[in-house]
């Protein structure tokens, strides 16, 4: 289970609008590549995710986010 302080905050929706212009203007103006973009910005993001969660705490020695929480967890 998710803590609140964990959980992701929807951004406001001005927000919203000016991070999508800034990667459609990033992309040249073509909202196509954009989106192709987040998606591998995205799938990347994730695999980073996977490949932290198999890293042992004892060789990352506390350097990636979060591993002192598995360990923790792992405790208990």
């Amino acid at each position: 289970m998710m803590s609140a302080a964990t959980e992701p905050i929807a951004p406001a929706e001005g927000d919203l609008e000016f991070a999508a212009d800034q990667a459609i203007a990033a992309c040249g103006g073509d909202a196509r590549e954009a989106v192709k973009a987040l998606i591998v910005a995205n799938d990347f993001e994730a695999q980073l995710d996977e490949l932290r969660s198999k890293v042992s705490t004892g060789y990352a020695r506390g350097r990636l986010p979060g591993a002192r929480e598995r360990k923790d967890g792992a405790d208990g």
